[in-house]
């Protein structure tokens, strides 16, 4: 399982450790991914995804799944969230 957003493409960063002596060792930033079931008001059902906690975040100040999905790009959604963002533009039309 990729440690990486369904939503916004967030991954893992790198970066370093800096002890008191200012050593210094390669580290990873995770995202802090969460497990969550978003209902669609469109299609009338709900969806699962792995989302990032700042996503989650977005998706709630958007107004919902389906704003968000609006104003989503592409390139960063995953593929099984590009085809609930297809159905729900089709749903629309």
């Amino acid at each position: 399982m990729s440690r990486r957003c369904e939503l916004t493409g967030k991954g893992p960063m790198t970066g370093n450790n800096v002890s008191h002596a200012n050593n210094k060792t390669k580290r990873r930033f995770l995202p802090n991914l969460q497990d969550v079931t978003l209902q669609s008001d469109i299609l009338g059902r709900s969806f699962k995804f792995r989302i990032s906690n700042a996503a989650l975040r977005t998706v709630d100040h958007r107004g919902g799944l389906d704003a968000f999905m609006a104003r989503a790009k592409d390139a960063e959604l995953s593929p099984g969230a590009l085809k609930v963002k297809k159905e729900i533009a089709k749903a629309q039309a």
